[in-house]
């Protein structure tokens, strides 16, 4: 059975200070959504308050359509795992994963087969004997997250689980969670920071900034038609270049913009008037350095590079001063210092207003 969560026009208050502003979202069946965005805008604050680990100043928070508001935490039969892992130290794991439900008054007969089916399912059979200490970070991650399995939850949720652990451990317990929201189909929330993780493991990712919603979509939604310059500069890896840009004339309705040393011609028809300003986004991994590659942006000068073997991150600046980040296919023969054309496919080309609306 999956769970779905609507939040209708949620506030949160800390005395006279606002920290969630009338948040309204749908949460499906089964769905994995992740909240992502940058510190201090709200989403851990969010989680908590589906957890009942918050108390919610205003609105309503519906679980299956149940109001959960007054509900305490035990009864909404949600589970959470912490960045913290908060093992008993003096526990084995067996005992890690049993005592919550022991505390819960449940006999030894009912606990052992849900033990053990959370150590099969994260593949800590072998370690049940074993105490924290003589456990890896990934390993005490995985008991974190059985202590919440064996509860049988309808909603898991998730705090920054993988913030703890080195590089390429974040990559293999990101898989590793992926997989097990594919194999017990529960509805699952996760917070990170990390737009990677969000691109990676959602099926919606909810973008938060000072405790609003500036979108929710699908990793790909976002990628691709992003609402503001907020959203487009927040999903992406590396990071998208904004280009000042000036409305210099039309051509058959078709804006003409300055930016550079170039006059870039717009591939749709926008409604700006002559001498309007604007920002213009491309993300390094659609340009290319070329004179024919669709809209010649401009032309920049090398100032650093990142040669990664599969890919080349080339450093740059246009003539106005302007940084510009290249992500090229390949190994690419550039130096530092030379002077290369940069075009980009108009499909590619975002254009924003002056109030970072996407146009």
């Amino acid at each position: 059975m999956t769970t779905s969560v609507t939040l209708q026009t949620v506030k949160k208050r800390y005395g006279a200070l606002d920290v969630i502003h009338g948040i309204d979202l749908q949460i499906d069946p089964g769905e994995f959504v992740v909240f992502v965005g940058p510190s201090g805008c709200g989403k851990s604050t969010l989680l908590r308050m589906i957890a009942g680990l918050e108390e919610i100043s205003g609105g309503a928070l519906l679980i299956d359509g149940e109001r959960m508001n007054e509900v305490p935490p035990a009864r909404r039969g949600i589970a959470m795992v912490f960045q913290s892992y908060a093992l008993y130290p003096h526990m084995t794991v067996y005992k890690n994963l049993a005592f919550g439900l022991e505390t819960a008054g449940m006999k030894k007969a009912e606990i052992d087969p849900l033990v053990r089916r959370a150590a099969r399912i994260l593949h800590i059979e072998p370690l049940l004997n074993r105490k924290p200490k003589a456990l890896s970070g990934g390993q005490r991650q995985r008991v974190a997250i059985g202590r919440a399995i064996v509860r049988e939850p309808r909603i898991f949720l998730f705090d920054e689980p993988l913030s703890n652990l080195d590089a390429e451990l974040r990559v293999k317990m990101r898989v590793e969670i992926t997989t097990l929201h594919r194999d017990l189909g529960n509805t699952m929330i996760y917070v990170t920071h990390d737009q990677v993780e969000a691109m990676t493991m959602a099926d919606k990712i909810v973008v938060l900034n000072g405790g609003h919603i500036e979108q929710v979509g699908t990793p790909l939604d976002l990628y691709n038609t992003p609402v503001n310059q907020f959203v487009t500069g927040f999903i992406g890896s590396p990071k998208v270049n904004f280009l000042a840009a000036r409305v210099e004339s039309h051509d058959s309705g078709r804006p003409l913009l300055r930016t550079g040393d170039q006059v870039v011609r717009l591939p749709r028809q926008i409604d700006l008037a002559t001498g309007t300003d604007v920002t213009l986004g491309v993300r390094p991994e659609h340009l290319e350095h070329r004179e024919d590659g669709g809209i010649l942006l401009s032309h920049a000068t090398i100032t650093l590079i990142e040669n990664l073997g599969g890919e080349t991150v080339v450093y740059a600046r246009l003539p106005d001063g302007q940084p510009l980040t290249m992500a090229l296919d390949g190994q690419q023969k550039v130096v530092i210092g030379q002077e290369i054309p940069v075009s980009v496919d108009s499909r590619f080309l975002h254009v924003f207003d002056g109030a970072g609306l996407a146009i």
